[in-house]
């Protein structure tokens, strides 16, 4: 983005001007390790097949779901209504990654929060592991295997709580002892790279990339098989976020989990992309393998946002 619209550009790094120059000769020769390092953790298109893990059987399956908004604040007679999911058909493979790239109003949020049992629907079925789902009512035991990690690295976790209670809390209601959930927050402490003696600060205390890093933990501590993601590095600067994407394939990785990611980047999606579908206003427009979506898409739409990708022109 910097590339397509600046004249000159200037870096800046813990309150100082660290390099300024012409655009051109910044981003292509760099004289600064910190600019190298920021240019570097730029995300990469990558618009060529690349090795992809097959897809198990389908773990989640979504069918024909539908979700309308209403102003209740409106006279019943001219209440509007916001179509949000427009009969939406999804699946994930065991162990897939399922990016689905959207723009702001398409009802991705929505979405997440009906796999993981935040919102119900109206119409459709959606199905997990083979067990229906039913909505916010869904039976407790499948409640910890579907988690999400939210957009905003600051508002999921609560100001009054220290980073211990809001980490081990969750594993202890739903039936891990004390010291199993002490012992399992430590493990992850260090598989996620924030500090063990940091459990007894606030939220506060951290900066967005690691507040990003215990939102994740929380969701981990359940040790769920589907993770639903809801674009968690687009509040973050590029570097962060390149930490955050390769601590999330770690993780995907080792631990076997399904993940739903959702983002606006494309050069996001291709870097963790098992399958790539693209939503307009509540719709699945396109559906396939992130090699196929990124150099031969179908719909309009599809090649539109392509087209839109900051830095390719």
């Amino acid at each position: 983005m910097v590339a397509d619209i600046a004249d000159r550009v200037v870096v800046m790094k813990e309150g100082r001007v660290v390099e300024s120059g012409r655009a051109h000769d910044v981003l292509e020769a760099p004289s600064q390790p910190y600019t190298r390092r920021l240019i570097e953790a730029v995300p990469v298109l990558h618009a060529s097949a690349t090795d992809r893990q097959d897809a198990g059987e389908p773990f989640l399956v979504v069918r024909g779901l539908t979700k309308t908004y209403r102003d209740r604040r409106a006279p019943w007679r001219q209440a509007s209504a916001a179509r949000a999911l427009d009969g939406v058909d999804l699946t994930i493979g065991r162990g897939e990654t399922v990016v689905m790239v959207v723009e702001s109003g398409s009802g991705k949020t929505t979405l997440g929060q009906c796999v993981v049992g935040l919102a119900d629907w109206d119409e459709g079925s959606l199905s997990f592991d083979g067990r229906d789902l039913a909505g916010t009512t869904r039976e407790r035991g499948l409640r910890p295997r579907i988690q999400m990690v939210f957009q905003d690295p600051f508002a999921p976790l609560n100001p009054r709580h220290r980073v211990r209670r809001i980490l081990t809390e969750a594993a202890i209601v739903n039936g891990l002892s004390h010291e199993r959930a002490e012992e399992r927050m430590s493990r992850l402490h260090a598989r996620i790279g924030v500090d063990p003696g940091a459990a007894d600060r606030f939220p506060h205390a951290f900066s967005g990339g690691q507040r990003q890093r215990i939102g994740l933990a929380r969701a981990l501590m359940l040790e769920p098989d589907l993770l639903v993601a809801d674009e968690p590095v687009s509040a973050l600067d590029v570097s962060i976020q390149a930490q955050i994407l390769d601590l999330l394939a770690e993780i995907k990785r080792d631990f076997g989990l399904s993940m739903l990611f959702i983002t606006h980047d494309l050069r996001v999606a291709s870097a963790i992309a098992n399958r790539i579908v693209v939503m307009q206003s509540g719709k699945i427009v396109e559906d396939g393998p992130a090699e196929q979506v990124l150099t031969r898409p179908g719909s309009g739409y599809a090649r539109a946002l392509l087209t839109a990708v900051p830095g390719l022109s």
